[in-house]
């Protein structure tokens, strides 16, 4: 926290004031100079929405971000506090972050007038320069620009025409700030047209005071496409004054998605380290929301969120604790099984066509698993043939043989040693990972067991049985495999 210090001592020390555009553009200028990362954490958006930023904030725009949920709009606003430098001065006591070199407010003019030099200057640290407000219906023009106060006017005893009276909303109180107004849309039409002056000239109205006050504020707007047609829209004019239009969108590969969720899933150090998460486990998790947004199922204009796979991940890593703390081990190792219990962070962060709520919810999330584990198994190992001839064998032949004579039950409560000690008795199981997957780590080829198992069950060549915490493995009777 930096001391009071008088606007002689201000001016003494050559601080130079600068528009909130000049500050955020000189940093933003200072850390491409100096290589530095200027938004970090936005993985997939290197060549595309970073880029488009930075245009916008040196051209001085107002910005709207505009994409499907979960695609980081509101961590690409929030990010931008870090271009804002460490230490604003204002007028000490302003309401609305005054500037002492130009101040807007009746109360600063006065205190600067009567005391000169001598007026006290406090600061502002630029993690309080956030100002977020969630447009929602009920949001009304006094929220946001302001109203009169009558308990001032009296306690001060001023009449009603004295600025004084008056209650600054949000958005005066983010003089020299950034400003944020998430899912724009919603904001009724009538509201949003309150804006326009702010936007463009400057001014304000409240309850009939015609206050010319140039606010001076960095707005970032967001919204959702689907927003348009199910609840509201933007109005055209409001449009018209927002500099920028950036379009957001998910990422494009598993690796890209693999570290969005590592960054932004809640796990901790103790859990880390006693939970080995397969690699082959993350890429999966990943597959599960890419085949969400490709499903005919599931609704693509409403989008499916990060927050499924981060979601997703925490429950994964849930399900492996509660393992160790039911089995008493130290240690264990996500398995496929475990992904039953991602089906609570699918259903919930999906929106379902009409055929997908013919299926139901939970349906529809299996069915999502079951395509991942598909798309992962066949860019591993050779695709299983719908129709084979009889005689001739293929990668799996032998593994569907074994369960002629076998049945395997893996239970979710077994230790990680009789877990895969039962999955090792498949010994033509452990042949095919090490013929096509012999560079992977052995959590990963443990996995691959599994995703085998898996694959053949949903191409119908093994039965697969679940009750309580148990997956049965069997025969699927449709005739012996021959190997000659």
């Amino acid at each position: 926290m930096k001391k009071d210090i008088t606007f002689k001592e201000l001016k003494d020390s050559g601080y130079i004031d600068k528009s909130i555009n000049e500050e955020i553009q000189a940093n933003l200028i200072a850390k491409i100079k100096a290589k530095d990362p200027v938004f970090e954490g936005l993985w997939g958006y290197e060549d595309t929405v970073v880029p488009q930023l930075k245009k916008a904030i040196l051209a001085g725009h107002h910005i709207n971000l505009l994409g499907l949920r979960g695609q980081a709009k509101t961590k690409i606003a929030r990010s931008m506090v870090s271009l804002l430098d460490e230490y604003m001065p204002i007028v000490k006591g302003s309401e609305i972050n005054d500037s002492p070199f130009h101040p807007i407010s009746k109360y600063s003019r006065d205190l600067i007038e009567e005391n000169g030099d001598e007026t006290m200057i406090s600061w502002v640290h630029r993690s309080n320069r956030f100002f977020e407000k969630l447009a929602t219906p009920d949001v009304n023009v006094a929220d946001l620009i302001g109203d009169i106060d009558p308990i001032k006017a009296a306690t001060l005893k001023l009449p009603y025409s004295d600025e004084r009276v008056l209650h600054y909303g949000m958005i005066p109180r983010a003089n020299r700030c950034i400003f944020v107004l998430n899912e724009l849309p919603d904001l009724q039409a009538r509201i949003q047209v309150s804006l326009f002056n702010i936007l463009q000239e400057g001014d304000i109205q409240i309850r009939g005071f015609q206050l010319r006050m140039p606010l001076d504020i960095q707005f970032v707007f967001t919204a959702n496409p689907e927003d348009y047609t199910n609840r509201g829209s933007i109005v055209t004019p409001l449009k018209d004054r927002i500099g920028s239009q950036i379009f957001t969108h998910y990422p494009k590969t598993i690796a890209l998605a693999k570290q969005i969720t590592e960054q932004e899933a809640k796990v901790s150090t103790e859990d880390k380290a006693q939970i080995e998460v397969p690699n082959l486990a993350k890429d999966l998790l990943e597959e599960v929301a890419f085949a969400a947004r490709d499903s005919e199922y599931v609704d693509a204009k409403s989008g499916v969120s990060a927050r499924l796979t981060i979601s997703a991940m925490e429950n994964l890593m849930a399900a492996a604790k509660l393992r160790l703390i039911e089995s008493d081990s130290k240690k264990t190792s996500v398995r496929l099984s475990d992904f039953m219990s991602i089906i609570p962070s699918i259903t919930g962060k999906i929106e379902l066509v009409y055929e997908g709520e013919q299926e139901g919810a939970d349906h529809v999330a299996k069915i999502l698993i079951d395509k991942a584990v598909m798309t992962q198994f066949e860019s591993i190992f050779p695709k299983i043939s719908k129709l084979e001839k009889e005689g001739r064998k293929n990668a799996y032949t032998d593994v569907i043989n074994w369960f002629d004579k076998g049945v395997i039950e893996l239970n979710y409560e077994d230790t990680d040693e009789e877990y895969f000690k039962k999955l090792k008795k498949i010994t033509p199981l452990g042949d095919v990972v090490e013929e096509y997957a012999s560079e992977l780590s052995k959590a990963d080829k443990n996995f691959c067991k599994e995703l085998i198992l898996w694959a053949l069950t949903i191409s119908k060549k093994l039965d697969k049985s679940e009750s309580d915490n148990t997956f049965t493995f069997d025969s699927a009777g449709i005739g012996k495999y021959y190997s000659n």
